[in-house]
């Protein structure tokens, strides 16, 4: 990753390497925070589509991007329902 890095360019690459990597549609950047060592995405992604959408399967992975924009770790750290609300 040459350009600059900021919180939008990390978030589009790791979205699109969990993709890759997962095999799975990725939805959405539900978080980005800096760290010493680069930063640490959380990306949901549809792991199994239902009808109805409601009863679809999404997970949320948590990715290590360094400061070139590497992604260097995911993992999945959740799964649930589209129609499930946390508490």
């Amino acid at each position: 990753m040459a350009e600059k890095l900021t919180v939008r360019r990390v978030g589009e690459h790791a979205l699109a390497e969990v993709a890759d990597l997962v095999g799975c549609p990725a939805e959405g950047v539900t978080g980005i925070r800096g760290t010493d060592g680069g930063w640490i995405a959380t990306i949901e992604v549809l792991e199994v589509g239902r009808v109805p959408e409601t009863t679809d399967v999404l997970a949320s992975y948590e990715v290590t991007v360094d400061r070139d924009g590497d992604v260097t770790e995911f993992h999945r750290v959740r799964r649930y329902l589209r129609g499930q609300v946390d508490d």
